[in-house]
């Protein structure tokens, strides 16, 4: 039965992200499918999975795209999303789900980084709010202040403007993590 297949698909992305060495993995997904569901309320079921896993290589120490082997950000992050489209192909046939369901998965995964149409427009934006929401501490605290002010700038930028407000009313832990996240949005849009 197609909708089992997909619970299977959903505890294995679950399985998968808890095993990451980034504590906030299995948290971004979740919360970049509540994002998901509050941009749109009615986002089909190949939606919500690819929320759910577009980071799914992050639970697969041993398939992880590096980010030192790319000349650019943009370019190792479409390897990501190239990459946890993959994973989550083989995961998506390993229990059956009908192909035309996996093909709209994978598609909207590849395209979480850098959007398209509606519906990956839909996803990259889900996913960068939730990096801003839930993600942005931690990594914080891996990367210190330049990395994470360079990442803000990313991820501002490709945001659709109609959702950019949203960032700013995001409550940070740390007053010096808020003031940082300002002030690389605000530097970067003079």
């Amino acid at each position: 039965m197609e909708s089992d297949a997909i619970e299977n698909v959903k505890d294995k992305i679950d399985e998968i992200l808890l095993m990451s060495t980034n504590s906030e993995d299995v948290f971004h997904s979740i919360n970049t499918l509540e994002w998901l569901l509050k941009l749109d309320p009615e986002a089909d079921t190949a939606l919500r999975i690819a929320a759910l896993g577009h980071d799914i290589e992050r639970g697969l120490e041993d398939r992880m795209i590096q980010s030192g082997t790319f000349e650019t950000y943009d370019e190792f992050k479409q390897a990501h999303a190239l990459n946890c489209a993959e994973i989550l192909v083989e995961i998506m046939e390993d229990f059956g789900v009908e192909q035309s369901l996996i093909d709209d998965v994978a598609h909207l995964v590849a395209h979480h980084e850098s959007g398209g149409n509606e519906r990956e427009e839909l996803l990259k934006d889900a996913d960068t709010l939730s990096f801003f929401h839930v993600c942005i501490p931690l990594y914080y605290d891996r990367k210190g202040p330049e990395m994470t002010k360079k990442r803000c700038v990313w991820g501002f930028k490709k945001l659709s403007d109609n959702l950019k407000k949203d960032v700013l009313e995001i409550e940070f832990p740390d007053p010096e993590l808020k003031q940082l996240v300002i002030d690389s949005i605000v530097s970067d849009n003079d």
